[in-house]
């Protein structure tokens, strides 16, 4: 009789705060929400929070999943995310031969799970080759030269599939060598923490050959076309299931367009994206415009296209330069789009110490900003304390453009079960 009474009163008290929030039930599974305590959670030019903060019997964290969509947060991502810095005797020739090369890759990130574990890491980069019959990349010409062995000795490249890395022959290690095994670290991930905020997953498509000076033999990497592209669809699709995706159809929904669906009714609520994934295309040009070949809206497709605003595609948009597109960044935001820019590039900042470009990435709502440094110490090697993170070290924050004054931070990170 006791534990009875306890579920009825848990029943009454969040029926009662629903109705203090403004949703009422329209039909089986279907909600409608009036713009009462959600638009103080939403809305940047909503008034002050009531003096509460909170709808009677429902915790901010409710609230958040409730009242705030997914372009509603703000997170770190990391840059070259399964990026290791070459090794010996490789580095040294690296460093003698083009320093500047060198210098702009001197850094190693942690595993893919660390990252996301203990790093505060919410969106991650991959650059894929395209290797469809396996073993393409398995060779290093250049090693030979160094008194090393050409054969990588890592099984998983002889496998077909995508590869990761950065710059084939000079600069491919890498803490997760394929596509497939990336994005399987992920999951164990996510799989852990099931209520954890969107984790975006950019993708750089690379299949731009390199000068071979030396004369050694460089392979041009595969293109990347319309049939590389499906196979890539496949690959995210064999590792995740559709309901672990956020995927242009499901933001579409009914609209005639995926850009009128982000400006209108905008992106899932934060309850329904815990625990999913959302890939992003870096690249534009012929790789947006064959991924959208018979797909202008990208029906049946994965990933979200790097596009302008005005494209029927328009939903992502990249943007790395936030001292230069500050004031667009924060528009797109306003409007429904999601962004991406960088809060440092080359290891400039990590060098000099300047937090000018982290500060304008911040500010600019971008709801990634992507940097190779969101721990302490990391950058202390090349001698400075930059660091680029959240306050607190946080997983996400209500994004600073176009959130309401009574968003709560804390109300987002809590991931647990």
């Amino acid at each position: 009789m006791q534990q009875r009474r306890r579920r009825l009163a848990a029943l009454v008290a969040m029926l009662t705060g629903l109705a203090a929030l403004g949703v009422t039930a329209t039909s089986a599974g279907a909600t409608h929400r009036e713009p009462r305590v959600c638009e103080r959670w939403s809305d940047p030019d909503a008034g002050p929070p009531a003096p509460r903060g909170r709808a009677r019997g429902i915790g901010s964290t409710a609230l958040a999943d409730r009242c705030l969509r997914l372009n509603d947060l703000q997170s770190i991502g990391s840059h070259n995310s399964y990026h290791r810095q070459p090794e010996e005797p490789l580095w040294s020739a690296l460093q003698a031969f083009d320093a500047g090369l060198a210098r702009s890759i001197e850094y190693t990130h942690s595993p893919l799970p660390e990252q996301l574990a203990g790093e505060g890491v919410r969106q991650i980069e991959l650059d894929v080759f395209a290797d469809p019959d396996g073993g393409y990349y398995d060779q290093r010409r250049l090693l030979p030269l160094l008194g090393l062995p050409a054969d990588s000795g890592v099984p998983e490249l002889e496998a077909p599939g995508f590869k990761v890395l950065h710059i084939q022959e000079v600069d491919f290690l890498s803490s997760c060598w394929t596509f497939v095994q990336c994005l399987e670290q992920v999951k164990g991930w996510s799989d852990a923490n099931p209520r954890h905020v969107p984790v975006a997953i950019l993708v750089e498509l690379k299949d731009d050959p390199i000068p071979d000076p030396l004369g050694v033999g460089f392979v041009p990497p595969v293109p990347i076309g319309p049939a590389e592209l499906d196979a890539l669809d496949a690959e995210i699709r064999s590792v995740f299931p559709p309901d672990r995706v956020i995927s242009p159809d499901d933001v579409r929904g009914s609209h005639a367009t995926l850009e009128a669906a982000v400006l209108a009714d905008g992106w899932p609520r934060l309850g329904a994206a815990r625990g999913q994934v959302v890939f992003l295309m870096d690249n534009g040009g012929r790789y947006r415009s064959d991924y959208l070949a018979g797909r202008p809206n990208l029906e049946g497709r994965v990933l979200f296209t790097n596009a302008s605003p005005g494209d029927a595609d328009a939903a992502f948009v990249k943007r790395n330069d936030p001292l230069t597109d500050g004031e667009e960044i924060r528009s797109l935001v306003r409007a429904g789009y999601v962004v991406r820019t960088r809060a440092d590039a080359d290891t400039e900042q990590a060098r000099t110490g300047d937090t000018t470009q982290r500060d304008a990435a911040l500010a600019s709502g971008a709801q990634w900003v992507s940097t190779d440094y969101p721990v302490p110490g990391r950058a202390a090697p090349l001698g400075s304390d930059y660091v680029a993170q959240l306050p607190e070290g946080a997983v996400a924050r209500c994004n600073p453009v176009g959130t309401g004054p009574a968003c709560r931070d804390r109300a987002l990170a809590r991931e647990g079960r």
